[in-house]
């Protein structure tokens, strides 16, 4: 029988582990908007390839981010959240200047993270996807 689940592996651990996170911008100001979105995007995307991360499913609505990630838990969740608020916060509000006028800094210092294991992976991405139909 062949297993669903794929598994990764490093120099000694192997592993599956997969995160659904969600973030805001400070306030929960609608500022993720007019171009500003799709360089999050990319910034995202940017991060987790460096950290040999995996970006499963993303959607950016106006006041947050949902993102399904599955990283390398010797690296860590916590770490690779902070590196991708911290890099986006630093190159969005340099690339678009009005971030700075609207809000004294882009992100909230919190973020809700859950493991993807109570529930399907499909059921998540699912969820995700269906977003900004809501």
């Amino acid at each position: 029988m062949k297993s669903l689940i794929q598994y990764k592996s490093n120099n000694n651990v192997v592993y599956s582990c997969k995160y659904h996170v969600v973030w805001c911008p400070k306030y929960r100001r609608s500022v993720l908007i007019n171009g500003v979105d799709e360089r999050l995007k990319s910034i995202i995307f940017e991060v987790a390839e460096e950290t040999r991360s995996d970006v499963i499913e993303m959607e950016i609505m106006p006041d947050h981010v949902h993102l399904l990630v599955e990283c390398d838990p010797q690296f860590g969740i916590n770490k690779l959240i902070r590196m991708m608020k911290g890099r986006s916060s630093r190159y969005l509000r340099s690339e678009f200047p009005w971030l700075k006028s609207r809000i004294p800094s882009l992100w909230t210092n919190s973020y809700f993270v859950s493991t993807v294991g109570g529930t399907t992976l499909e059921v998540v991405k699912q969820y995700i996807e269906n977003q900004k139909g809501v």
